[in-house]
């Protein structure tokens, strides 16, 4: 598998898949640990979601700068690995049970993706853009994401015996740690990098980095403390008299205003035979906010889903396993002090005190009768964090065969254009939510526990369409960017990223508010088939693009 590609891609590779094992590791537990009423912050799913959101969101807003900051001034290693080691700090101090501590370690986490994801992801471009390699990018890109899905597979698995055996704190430096580890690798990769970490320098025609301060940062800023005090009408459920959800939302919306603006004027201001690319790059941006909206529910509706709604008892040979690997939850089935959770598993507060009741575990409140356990015997289930690598455990299994799909046909040139590829991505992602429309039904809206093969298949199918979408759209942003500004439109990709991000917060935020839960899904399918269709619109367009650059 290597030897046709880059000396750099093994290293970049694993340096990837340990940067993703401690970020999708503190993913897999953000939620949870928000939520969790007795050594978290007992928020409750709406509070839990806005946060989550806000906070992957603001994780790729940043590339935006550190894009920037790496192409013109301090060059693709030196950003690479201060971003890593500030991810690593931030994991590590996020486990401290305090909020200014937690608020403390989500800025140096977000801070330091900015420095590390976009750079890493066009480094690998760069080595694709030699003549020799250029045919390969698209398989280069697929093989560099499954790197990306080895990390965000096996991390759960520690975060669930780290937080079962030392709790939340020990869980979050295993993700330090990790991030460390992955520094570590990219560093002794040095020898094969060459000039291609070099920073590119300020090109004739760029706009100085202190008028994008002046105009750009430093406006966002200002709109998004806007956002932050403007406020919309009063009602008895908008107290805050927020005008999307919440107050975190309208400061995020507004404070994009000034950067998408910015993306705009690269169009407008473009010499003649960059304007095409990219408009092309911009149309695609605007088109996968929506997958993102969507596929980003996992670390919160999806993780809430596994939590709550899913039968997860083991028994037997899986469940002697399952404990000697510590990936077990040991419950009782009896009556003892517990938080109030209202009929559709919303939680009960007053004055912003959790209310506490005597009833059973949470978990068998939708356990089937004839499955119910007898007085005080204890169920072993285990860790819902694990449901998180079941996406990545697909990616796995599933990206070679993409991989060798897409060869067989491009043998026979009939391989579809990139943005073919992503059109027929969102197509299939928009199917998957139909999976769980049927786990609703099944269940019966949530009355009693479905099994976990229903998000395994809903997974699978989503699986499907993030490959034929996200490594697609890394190769396009590399193939279609001026190279004079490929790390900023790479940031361009994490800014659409981030955007959608923040709307999957607000769509999670809106989770208790269904009551009848497809209808949420139902919601979701309905974005996701808006955004294929608007692509395959915009396909024969952006295939000519294509063409006019020499590429597919």
């Amino acid at each position: 598998m290597w030897k046709s590609h880059p000396k750099a891609l093994p290293y970049l590779f694993l340096s990837e898949m340990w940067e993703r094992f401690g970020y999708y590791l503190m993913i897999g537990i953000f939620t949870l640990y928000l939520k969790d009423v007795e050594a978290g912050f007992k928020m409750t799913e709406k509070e839990s979601s806005d946060l989550y959101g806000t906070f992957i969101a603001l994780v790729f807003l940043t590339p935006f700068v550190g894009g920037l900051i790496a192409d013109r001034y301090w060059g693709y290693k030196k950003s690479i690995v201060l971003g890593g080691l500030m991810m690593g700090a931030g994991y590590m101090l996020m486990g401290i049970h305090s909020l200014p501590m937690l608020y403390l370690a989500m800025t140096l986490v977000i801070l330091g993706n900015g420095f590390f994801k976009p750079n890493i992801s066009t480094l690998l471009g760069n080595f694709y853009n030699d003549e020799q390699y250029k045919d390969k990018k698209d398989e280069g890109y697929n093989i560099f994401y499954m790197g990306i899905n080895v990390g965000a597979f096996i991390c759960n698995f520690f975060g669930a015996a780290f937080k079962i055996l030392f709790g939340w704190k020990y869980a979050f430096m295993a993700a330090g740690v990790g991030m460390i580890i992955g520094v570590i690798v990219f560093l002794l990769g040095s020898k094969h990098y060459g000039d291609k970490v070099e920073k590119k320098g300020e090109q004739p025609g760029d706009m100085p980095f202190s008028k994008i301060v002046l105009y750009i940062l430093v406006p966002s800023v200002v709109f998004g403390i806007i956002g932050w005090m403007l406020k919309g009408t009063y009602s008895d459920t908008n107290t805050d008299s927020y005008i999307f959800g919440s107050d975190s939302t309208d400061a995020f919306i507004f404070a994009c205003i000034p950067v998408i603006f910015f993306y705009g004027s690269l169009y407008f201001k473009a010499k003649a035979e960059e304007k095409r690319p990219i408009g092309a790059l911009l149309s695609i941006f605007a088109v996968v906010i929506l997958f993102w909206a969507v596929f980003k529910l996992n670390g919160s509706a999806l993780n809430n889903w596994g939590d709550k709604y899913t039968d997860r008892e083991l028994t037997g040979t899986a469940q002697q396993i399952g404990s000697k690997l510590v990936l077990v939850d040991t419950l009782h089935y009896k009556k003892d002090s517990v938080a109030l959770y209202d009929e559709y598993f919303r939680i009960q507060k007053k004055d912003g005190e959790v209310i506490k009741t005597v009833d059973y575990p949470l978990y068998f409140r939708n356990v089937a009768p004839e499955k119910k356990p007898q007085e005080e015997a204890a169920v072993y289930t285990w860790s819902s964090n694990l449901s998180q690598s079941i996406n990545p455990g697909w990616v796995i299994l599933l990206t070679p065969l993409v991989v060798a799909f897409f060869t067989f046909l491009r043998h026979r040139q009939k391989e579809p254009t990139t943005p073919t590829k992503i059109a027929f991505g969102l197509l299939i992602s928009a199917l998957s939510v139909l999976v769980m429309v049927a786990a609703v039904k099944a269940g019966h809206n949530g009355a009693e526990k479905v099994s976990v093969w229903w998000l395994v298949a809903n997974y699978g199918v989503i699986t499907i369409g993030e490959l034929f979408l996200s490594p697609m759209g890394l190769s396009v942003v590399s193939k279609l960017s001026p190279r004079n500004i490929t790390s900023l439109m790479m940031g361009g990709w994490f800014l659409a990223t981030s955007i959608g991000n923040k709307l999957s917060g607000v769509l999670a935020s809106m989770w208790d508010s269904y009551e009848d839960k497809s209808n949420f899904f139902w919601v979701n399918f309905g974005l996701l088939l808006f955004a294929a269709s608007l692509m395959f619109v915009l396909l024969k367009r952006l295939n000519a693009v294509m063409r006019e650059n020499g590429i597919r």
